[in-house]
């Protein structure tokens, strides 16, 4: 099987040296994706709301790109700034998984890059 690299204009060009994603045979694995715009490349600032619709917002991009979507997403981990953002994160996150529920893990972290409030990565089915 082949390692392909995933790109696409639509998400938010990477911060550092990785990738956006990864494709390996039909499995897709996103690096960790923050609440950035990707028109302006900055973190959007505002609410766990705000940025956790710009987080799967640009996970969506992603996935598309692949020819997958959210209903292909086998696994999510979510890193939180903060634990008291988990029901407002949850509101959110349920409104794109309505349809299928990956399986999950959540943590809180002390920090995230560009003081970013929440970064999720996923593990998707690619066709």
């Amino acid at each position: 099987m082949e390692k392909i690299m995933i790109h696409t204009d639509r998400a938010p060009r990477p911060i550092g040296p990785y990738s956006q994603a990864i494709k390996f045979g039909k499995f897709l694995f996103t690096s960790g994706q923050l609440a950035i715009d990707p028109t302006t490349n900055q973190l959007v600032n505002g609410s766990i709301e705000a940025q956790t619709r710009r987080v799967l917002d640009n996970i969506k991009e992603i996935l598309e790109a692949t020819k997958s979507s959210l209903k292909e997403v086998i696994k999510v981990t979510v890193f939180l700034k903060n634990m008291n953002d988990y029901q407002k994160f949850n509101e959110v996150y349920s409104l794109y998984f309505e349809d299928s529920k990956p399986a999950r893990s959540c943590v809180e972290v002390s920090n995230l890059p560009l003081g970013a409030a929440v970064e999720i990565e996923v593990i998707a089915i690619s066709h």
